[in-house]
């Protein structure tokens, strides 16, 4: 299997076959995220993703449960070279159960819920997307080019589809001066989504990135580890979903925190609580342990 650049997956695809049908993340201008600075975004050519699925040793492609899409967002391409993708997957992995990948509000946005329910139909289970904040005044600040109502409307797409979703927010990414709101915000667009995962990440400053500059030259104050925590209290109190795998155990947080909602919500909020009353009284992870 062959790779261009560097490419990433979220860390519940750590066992995924990782096929790479784009190059690069075709929105690419939020502040935040230096994954793609160098990358620009490009379609692979279909041969070559034949020629790496088709190449894998029989005893491999035999054993493949589950596939993910990379770079970026592969729901950019059109319908029909999903259709070809997952055709071919199907054809060259005889135990394959699901097939997942990044996507953005603008791809979903672009594909109409018929055409969603086809992909589904042909074996795309689950998108991860991310929402970063229910805020669109933090949304305009870090450059996301999408709006809240956008996103909130093409994960509906994707659910009236029948695709599973996990969406992620950023703890920190408005910094103090609009923490609260911010917060609150996610909230309240998490619930309007009620995905399937929700997944909490922490700001994490990378070299490069506007971000950073920001940062740097206190353009921007970010709340501290606390800060951090009482912006996932808000959250948490906000969420009112159907039936929701909730987690904050990624690497770049200070505190993991996770349960099911509706119904872990009281327990998750006490434990919260326990450690903003007496921060002295847990370790939170240290700061150079902490990555993206």
């Amino acid at each position: 299997m062959r790779y261009h650049g560097a490419v990433i997956r979220p860390p519940s695809e750590a066992s995924s076959l990782i096929v790479q049908v784009t190059y690069g993340c075709s929105n690419n201008t939020c502040d935040f995220c230096g994954t793609y600075l160098h990358k620009p975004f490009g379609v692979r050519p279909f041969e070559e993703v034949v020629d790496d699925v088709i190449g894998l040793p029989s005893g491999v492609r035999a054993r493949v449960r589950r596939v993910f899409l990379a770079d970026g967002d592969a729901l950019v391409l059109s319908s029909r070279k999903m259709h070809d993708i997952l055709d071919l997957l199907h054809r060259a992995l005889p135990s394959l159960e699901r097939v997942s990948s990044y996507a953005n509000a603008r791809n979903l946005l672009a594909k109409s819920v018929e055409e969603l329910t086809g992909l589904r139909q042909n074996g795309l289970d689950l998108l991860y997307l991310g929402l970063e904040s229910g805020d669109d005044q933090t949304l305009a600040g870090v450059h996301k080019g999408m709006t809240v109502a956008e996103q909130i409307e093409g994960c509906r797409r994707a659910s009236a589809a029948g695709i599973e979703l996990s969406v992620t927010a950023i703890l920190g990414l408005a910094g103090i001066t609009r923490s609260r709101e911010h917060a609150k915000a996610t909230g309240r667009a998490l619930s309007a989504i009620d995905p399937a995962y929700i997944g909490i990440l922490t700001l994490m400053l990378t070299p490069g990135t506007a971000m950073e500059r920001r940062v740097t030259s206190r353009e921007l104050v970010l709340p501290d580890s606390i800060g951090m925590l009482r912006e996932l209290r808000e959250i948490v109190a906000g969420l009112e979903v159907t039936d929701c795998l909730f987690r904050s155990n990624h690497a770049s947080n200070y505190l993991p925190v996770g349960g099911r909602l509706p119904h872990d919500k009281h327990a998750m909020l006490a434990a919260l609580d326990k450690v903003l009353l007496a921060p002295e009284s847990v370790q939170l992870r240290p700061e150079s342990w902490r990555l993206l």
